[in-house]
C-alpha cells in the first residue's frame, strides 16, 4: 500500500512570551514563518483570539498581509477567521485585498465560534445576535463576494470580487465537518483541542462530501500539538 507523505503547515497564535513584549512576538512569528517557508511548508496560518494577553493574533488580517509581506512562497492565512464577529462583506474586502496583494498566496479559514469571551464577544458583535443558520448563510455570501463578478449584484466586494481564495471550513466537532462536506469545501479539524472527535469528524466528512466547482474529493488538514526544542531532553 502507498502512502502519500501529508503536506505540513504550521498555526501560529502569536504568543507573548513572559516577560517579553507584543512587538516581540511579532517579530518572532515573521521568523518562524520564513524558516517554515525554508524548511518548505506549505502554509502559515494565524488564529484569531480576542481579549487575550498571551495572544497578539487579533488583528489577524493585517498580521497575515505582514507575515505575506516578509515571505515569498509559502501560503499564508487564517485559522482561522472566527465568522460570527465579522460581517462577510468585511471578511471579503480584507481578504480581497490581502489576495490582490499576494496573488495565489492567501488562505480563508473560517471558524464559528468568537474566539473569546462573553463579555468580549458583546464588544465585537455590538448589537448582533448570532443564530446556527447564520454561519451556513455567511459562509455561502462569502462564497458569493469572492467569486465570479455579477454586474447585477446590488453588493459587491471591491477588492474581493473574482479573487476565487480558497475557503476553508474549521471545526472541533462534527457540524463543521458536514457542512464542509455538503458544500464541497475542504476540511480542517482542530484536534490540538478536541482531539476525541477527530476520527468521527474525518469519517463524517469523507461519508458525506459532495463535489463541488472548488474540489473533486475531500481534502483534510488535522491541527496537532508540537513541542519542538534542539534536544529530546529539553523538548520533555
Amino acid at each position: 500500500m502507498h502512502f502519500k507523505t501529508p503536506r505540513l503547515s504550521m498555526l501560529d497564535l502569536v504568543p507573548v512570551r513572559e516577560g517579553g513584549t507584543v512587538r516581540q512576538a511579532l517579530d518572532i512569528a515573521v521568523q518562524t514563518a520564513q524558516k517554515a517557508e525554508a524548511l518548505g511548508f506549505a502554509r502559515y496560518w494565524l488564529a484569531e483570539h480576542h481579549n487575550m494577553p498571551g495572544i497578539a493574533s487579533s488583528a489577524t488580517a493585517v498580521l497575515i498581509g505582514h507575515i505575506a509581506g516578509q515571505t515569498t512562497r509559502i501560503r499564508v492565512g487564517s485559522g482561522g477567521i472566527m465568522l460570527p464577529n465579522h460581517p462577510p462583506l468585511v471578511v471579503a474586502e480584507a481578504f480581497g485585498t490581502l489576495a490582490e496583494l499576494y496573488p495565489g498566496r492567501i488562505d480563508l479559514g473560517l471558524g464559528r465560534a468568537p474566539g473569546t469571551d462573553g463579555a468580549t464577544m458583546r464588544a465585537l458583535r455590538r448589537d448582533r445576535v448570532e443564530t446556527e443558520e447564520d454561519f451556513p448563510r455567511d459562509v455561502a455570501e462569502l462564497q458569493r463576494l469572492l467569486g465570479p463578478a455579477d454586474p447585477n449584484a446590488r453588493i459587491s466586494a471591491t477588492p474581493g470580487s473574482d479573487t476565487h481564495i480558497p475557503i476553508w471550513l474549521l471545526g472541533s466537532s462534527l457540524y463543521s465537518a458536514q457542512l464542509a462536506a455538503m458544500k464541497g469545501l475542504p476540511y480542517a479539524f482542530a484536534s490540538h483541542f478536541a482531539p476525541r472527535f477527530l476520527h468521527q469528524a474525518i469519517g463524517l466528512y469523507r461519508q458525506l462530501f459532495r463535489p463541488s466547482a472548488v474540489l473533486d474529493k475531500p481534502y483534510v488538514m488535522v491541527g496537532v500539538p508540537v513541542v519542538a526544542a534542539p534536544t529530546d531532553a529539553e523538548a520533555q
